[in-house]
This record gives structure tokens, C-alpha cells and sequence, in this order.
């Protein structure tokens, strides 16, 4: 399949919700209860807000969060009607059984981005978005027993190359405590490929003291995409 099926000119700012988490990286309540939770480019998804809802102690980075909130609200709401005109066109390459249609899944995004939105307006909230980007986070080391990276690593491989995936997973690999993960999906890049380079990944990351396995989600979607990987913290 062609690269230029699903078009897309820089990184978006993308709407997912707490049971979407949940599927792509296969977590449990045990998972979440563990400790303090980073979602890396987190963008407008909800995952966040949803998690502290539930009594679990969750945070998000991205880039775009040194902005003005309004802004980056109305650049996630853009990008809904944007994608959802894409998957339309597309349609037939995608696995739909777990969204149901492009209408469903554009009913889900804003629905996502209006929880996100309250809870980034909300008292609590405020301190939970952190303005940070890959390959250098603004954390501590060891600072979270959960670190998650959802639809950016991988699916932009067309624009970042082997070094800087190198250089991300190994930041997410330090600010993640010894015990804990890091888990990412999906795997495969917007022209539906698999990272080229994955076994050379495996190895420094097994040379930094991680353990990486790659295993199978529950979030069928992207055509060929059925795996997320996930790092072991030694």
C-alpha cells in the first residue's frame, strides 16, 4: 500500500479516550493502580482526565501544550473533521470493528476533547499537561512507573528517523522507575509499514537495561497493525 493513502503533513493533535488506552496497550486496573502514569504526546486525548476520574495519578506531555490552552483545543477540534474526511475516503483499508464507522469514531474524538478540555480548565487539571517534547522530557529520572506514547512514535517514521526513535525510547526508558514500562503503539508508520529498523531498536534498548517484547493489542485499525511494544524497566 502506498504511503500517500492517509496524507498527513505534520504531527496532529489527536482525541483518544480511556478505554482506546486501555485496548491499544492492553493495560489493567493492576497496571494503572501501580503508580504515576506519563502520557507522552498526549495531544487532546482524554486518557488523562479519564484515568484521574477513576482515582489514578496520571499526567500528560506534549509540545503543543506551551500554548495558549484555546489553541490547542481548537487545533484538536480542526483535526477531527480533517481526519474523519480522510478515514471517509479511505474506509475500506481500515478495521472497523471496534469504532463502527468514520461517524462513530468522530463522535468518540469529540467526545474525548470535550473531557479533555474540562479537565484541563479544572483546578487539578492545570498541573497535569506539561509542556514537553521528545527526545528530552522535562522529568526526573525514574519519575513514573507507567510511560506510554500513543500514535506518535512509529506512526511518523516518514519523519523521524531511526536516531530520534532511539534517542525518544530511551528518554521514555529514564524517566521510567526500575519495575515499571513503557509501552507504545502502534508499530507501524502512516504508509502502513513496519519500522525498518526495529531489530536494531530491540537491541540498544536491551543494552540500556530494558527488556522489549512486542505484543499483540486489542485496537484493530491500522491496516497490518496488530502489535505494541512494551519495555520492561529493569
Amino acid at each position: 500500500m502506498s504511503k500517500s493513502l492517509y496524507e498527513q503533513v505534520g504531527v496532529a493533535m489527536t482525541c483518544r479516550g480511556f478505554d482506546e488506552y486501555l485496548r491499544m496497550f492492553e493495560l489493567t486496573k493492576d497496571h494503572l493502580a501501580h503508580g504515576q502514569i506519563l502520557d507522552v504526546a498526549g495531544g487532546g486525548s482524554s486518557f488523562t482526565a479519564d484515568a484521574v476520574s477513576q482515582g489514578y495519578d496520571a499526567m500528560a506531555a506534549d509540545p503543543r501544550y506551551v500554548h495558549n490552552s484555546a489553541q490547542w483545543i481548537a487545533e484538536a477540534a480542526v483535526e477531527i473533521e480533517t481526519s474523519t474526511e480522510k478515514l471517509k475516503k479511505l474506509r475500506e483499508h481500515f478495521d472497523w470493528s471496534y469504532y463502527g464507522s468514520p461517524e462513530q469514531h468522530r463522535e468518540g474524538r469529540i467526545e474525548s476533547l470535550k473531557r479533555f478540555s474540562d479537565h484541563l480548565q479544572s483546578a487539578d487539571g492545570r498541573s497535569r499537561y506539561i509542556a514537553g517534547s521528545l527526545p528530552n522530557l522535562p522529568f526526573q529520572d525514574h519519575a513514573f512507573s507507567l510511560v506510554l506514547c500513543s500514535h506518535f512514535l512509529f506512526l511518523y517514521a516518514e519523519q523521524f528517523g531511526f536516531a530520534f526513535h532511539k534517542q525518544s525510547i530511551l528518554e521514555l526508558m529514564r524517566v521510567c522507575k526500575p519495575g515499571g514500562e513503557v509501552r507504545i503503539y502502534p508499530l507501524y508508520s502512516l504508509g502502513w509499514k513496519p519500522f525498518e529498523r526495529m531489530d536494531e531498536l530491540m537491541a540498544a534498548i536491551l543494552a540500556s537495561g530494558g527488556e522489549p517484547e512486542l505484543l499483540l493489542s486489542r485496537l484493530p485499525f491500522i491496516p497490518g497493525s496488530s502489535q505494541y511494544l512494551r519495555i520492561s524497566i529493569c
